[in-house]
This record gives structure tokens, C-alpha cells and sequence, in this order.
């Protein structure tokens, strides 16, 4: 299958005929670029990928559902406990629908690693049990229920397939440290970060942004060739994510990226958010970018630089090793001095520190 963005100016008559007949023609001729296509194993583990991320999505929609129910019965549940479907949340709404309306008892079922009180959680639970809110709630805690039910068994397909993805020959060295032990919401039950190490020898955890589940959703959707694209920078091009060039009589019109709904290009986005909260390189870039030019184009410049290390980590190996973010404060003092000693030089001026 060809890319359709290098045939949409193709000339002649718009028929599917014709527009047949042309495609042969510059195939016949090497004049086309044929898309990405994912191998066989690598493309039922992006199916079951994303069968997996629209039941999550399903059962996100119901967590809502379970909150509006709860507030009609002026149960503010949701103001107390950080999360109603953890331990703390089902236990209290499976108790109310159980029967007990007691706020004191209710109360009690807190887990010790709620950060609420007994006392607040119970006020918070003083309301009206009316019957149509009580049977709603009833039936949308099923649909998550069951929903959820269906991501265990989903999540059993992907680790058949990594497991037959393996190396033949192991890493010889060992897992490296994970550099957060916090565990991401709604990750698969398996262990990803060992079973991806033992697909691809490399870490991809240790790239800031990059936990385990975005990793395993990154293989997935691009697998673990990058051969497939000669540079990095012709895979950041595929991703959208690299400057546009759009030249006519010689003049830049506009360099704006290209809209895209590829799956990587909106996970590295995401991922670019999130390292934007962190005390790492990357995160000073993109908060000194932001600060410049707006959050928009820190996000993009900074999923990009994501993307080039996914890239050069899988191709060749490479480890990521953060610098922090002290490191690149004084890497761009330093380019700054450079810039204006250059500027100051061609304007006949020298440049000298000041004397505190």
C-alpha cells in the first residue's frame, strides 16, 4: 500500500480507474513509497492493544455514571476519596448497595492508606438513598465490573504474544533499576518492563515520560525495527512532529507541523506533559520553552526530542542517562554567553563580566 500523501497531487482525472492505472504506472517506475506496515505478531499485539484501551475507555465512561449517581444522592464520595473505584471507594458503594446507609458504618470501611479521616469520609456520606439513584448505581458498578473483567482476560492475549517475541538470545545483563516505583494506573497484571527488556535489550522505562504501559503501547504501534526509517529525523517526519517546509518561489511560507492522528504522536505528547513535572533535562527544556513560545509548541518540541530517544534507544542501543535539569540551566547560560559574545564581536564591542 502506497503513502497517500505522496500520490494526493498526482494529476489526471480523479477516477478510481485512472487513479489505478496511474498508481501502476509510477510503482512500474520505483516512484512510490510504500506505508509503514507493522509485521504479522506485532500487529495482533497492536489489535489486542487497543481492544484493550477502548474497554478502558468503556468502563471510564461508567466510573462517571457512578458519580452521578452518588452526587444526586448527595453522596460526595468523590471529594473524600482520591479514587471511588479503589479499595476504600468499592468497598463503601458496594456496602450502600448491600443495603447499609449508615454513614458512621460506611465510614469505617476506610482503608488505612486513605488519606481521609473516619470523621470527614462520614460526613461526606450523609445523604438521601432514594431508590432510582440506588438502582442506577447498581447496574453502572456491574457494566465497570464487567468491563474490568474483560481487561483481565485482555491482558492475557499481549503476554502470549511478547513471550513469543522473546530473544533468542537473553540480555546477558540484568534489568536495570527502575527509576520510579510507582505504578501506573491501569497497567497489565504481567510484568511489561521484563518481558519488553527481554523483546528489545534496552530499558525504555528510563527515558523520562516513558513508564512501562506507554512503552508497551509505543511497541505496539511501531514495533521494534527502526530500521524501517534511515534517521531519526525521517521518523519524527512520519510522526509529524518535525518543523514543515513549505516553500513556494523560494520563499518559506510556512513551517508549522502537520496535523496527525497517529497513535505514537499522541502518546509522545502525552508523555512530553508529563515530563514537563519533572526535575530532569527535558523538563527544564520544555518549561523554559513554554515560558518563551507557549505550552503548544514546548509540547511538540519536547515529544519530539522524546521520539529521538525512542528512536536511537531501539536502533542502536543507546542508553539514556539524564543530565538533570542544573545540567541543561548551565549548558544554555553557556549558549547564551556564546551568543551574545558573537553578537557584541560583530558589533565591535567586547564583552567582559561584571566585577561584583
Amino acid at each position: 500500500m502506497s503513502n497517500a500523501r505522496d500520490v494526493k497531487n498526482v494529476p489526471g482525472r480523479k477516477t478510481d480507474v485512472n487513479d489505478a492505472q496511474w498508481l501502476r504506472q509510477l510503482h512500474e517506475f520505483g516512484l512510490l513509497r510504500g506505508s509503514f506496515h507493522p509485521t504479522a505478531n506485532f500487529s495482533s499485539l497492536r489489535s489486542y492493544i487497543r481492544q484493550r484501551e477502548r474497554l478502558l475507555d468503556y468502563s471510564a465512561s461508567h466510573i462517571q455514571h457512578m458519580q452521578k449517581a452518588l452526587m444526586l444522592m448527595n453522596l460526595q464520595l468523590h471529594h473524600v476519596v482520591s479514587d471511588i473505584t479503589g479499595k476504600t471507594g468499592m468497598k463503601i458503594i458496594h456496602a450502600i448497595l448491600s443495603g447499609e446507609h449508615d454513614p458512621e458504618v460506611l465510614a469505617g470501611m476506610r482503608d488505612v492508606r486513605c488519606k481521609s479521616s473516619v470523621e470527614t469520609i462520614a460526613v461526606a456520606l450523609e445523604g438521601n438513598y432514594t431508590s432510582e439513584h440506588l438502582f442506577a448505581l447498581g447496574q453502572v458498578v456491574s457494566l465497570y465490573e464487567a468491563y474490568q473483567a474483560h481487561v483481565a482476560d485482555c491482558d492475557k492475549q499481549p503476554e502470549k504474544v511478547l513471550n513469543g517475541l522473546r530473544m533468542p538470545d537473553p540480555p546477558s545483563e540484568s534489568l536495570p533499576k527502575a527509576r520510579t516505583r510507582t505504578k501506573q494506573p491501569n497497567q497489565p497484571d504481567f510484568n511489561v518492563r521484563e518481558v519488553l527488556y527481554a523483546i528489545t535489550g534496552v530499558d525504555l522505562t528510563q527515558i523520562h515520560g516513558i513508564g512501562p504501559y506507554v512503552a508497551l503501547k509505543l511497541i505496539g504501534e511501531c514495533g521494534t525495527d527502526m530500521s524501517k526509517w534511515k534517521t531519526a529525523k525521517h521518523f519524527t517526519s512520519w510522526l509529524c512532529l518535525a518543523p514543515g517546509n513549505k516553500i513556494s518561489g523560494g520563499k518559506l511560507l510556512s513551517s508549522h507541523t502537520r496535523r496527525s492522528k497517529n497513535r505514537v504522536t499522541a502518546l509522545l505528547r502525552l508523555a512530553a506533559v508529563n515530563v514537563g513535572k519533572t526535575d530532569s533535562a527535558l523538563g527544564a527544556f520544555y518549561r523554559r520553552l513554554s515560558a518563551r513560545v507557549g505550552k503548544a509548541k514546548a509540547v511538540t518540541a519536547t515529544a519530539r526530542k522524546l521520539s529521538i530517544l525512542f528512536y536511537n534507544t531501539l536502533r542502536y542501543g543507546k542508553d539514556y542517562c539524564d543530565p538533570g535539569a542544573a545540567h541543561y540551566e548551565i549548558q544554555h547560560k553557556a549558549r547564551t554567553i556564546k551568543h551574545l559574545t558573537r553578537r557584541a564581536k560583530q558589533m565591535g564591542y567586547t564583552l567582559e563580566p561584571a566585577i561584583t
